[in-house]
């Protein structure tokens, strides 16, 4: 069986693979900088990495329009 491209990730999986620390992710998630695919009942998390990644783009992208 082939994994599943769009698997959900932990918090820890999904800030591993962009090189930052899970509670870096964790904190902008709080602050509403991104938004978790997911958020179980539990209260954790669960990130699909694409679209964690395009949201990073995004907020990059406006805050290089802010300094210009």
């Amino acid at each position: 069986m082939s994994p599943d491209p769009k698997r959900l990730l932990t918090t820890a999986e999904a800030a591993r693979l962009l090189g930052v620390h899970r509670r870096t992710l964790a904190r902008y998630a709080k602050d509403g900088k991104v938004f978790p695919t997911v958020i179980l009942p539990s209260g954790y998390y669960r990130w699909d990495i694409d679209d964690l990644r395009r949201q990073l783009r995004d907020i990059r992208r406006e805050q290089s329009e802010g300094e210009g």
